[in-house]
This record gives C-alpha cells, sequence and structure tokens, in this order.
C-alpha cells in the first residue's frame, strides 16, 4: 500500500482529523486527480463531476480539521476512494 493509499484510510477512518498534514492532503487531492490553483492562502481543487469546490487554507504544518472532514464527505459521495 503506497502513502497515498495510507492517507486515504486515514482521512476515510476520521480517527485523526487534526493531525492530517496540509502538503499530504493537497498531494492526495492530486492523486485522485483533481486540479489545483493557488491565490495567495488558498488552496483551490476542482475536478469533473464533482461540483463542490475545495479550498484549503494551511494551519501551520497540518490540514483545518473541518477542511479534512469536507474532504472525506466529497470523497465518500462521489466515490473517489477506489476499492477502498
Amino acid at each position: 500500500m503506497g502513502g497515498h493509499d495510507k492517507l486515504l484510510v486515514q482521512v476515510l477512518r476520521g480517527l485523526s482529523d487534526s493531525n492530517i498534514g496540509f502538503d499530504e492532503l493537497c498531494g492526495l487531492l492530486c492523486y485522485l486527480g483533481f486540479d489545483k490553483r493557488v491565490r495567495g492562502s488558498h488552496h483551490v481543487f476542482r475536478k469533473a463531476g464533482v461540483p463542490e469546490l475545495i479550498n484549503l487554507q494551511r494551519d501551520g504544518a497540518k490540514a483545518k480539521p473541518y477542511q479534512v472532514r469536507q474532504v472525506r464527505n466529497i470523497i465518500l459521495q462521489y466515490r473517489l476512494g477506489g476499492s477502498l
């Protein structure tokens, strides 16, 4: 199991939302096929077939917990996790 798959499992479990690295979460979204645009401190992700935009901001080196929950909900809603 690769690094992205391990992070995906960690995000989907939801047991440590406050312990997900910002750069790792951005990398996961790119791995899942999202396009990234950066405007100042806002990292905006979009994907064809997913009408919602994902807007992430740093909280130090970590992603904000509520944004990790938003990412999890979108992954589950659009079944982007593959076979996991």
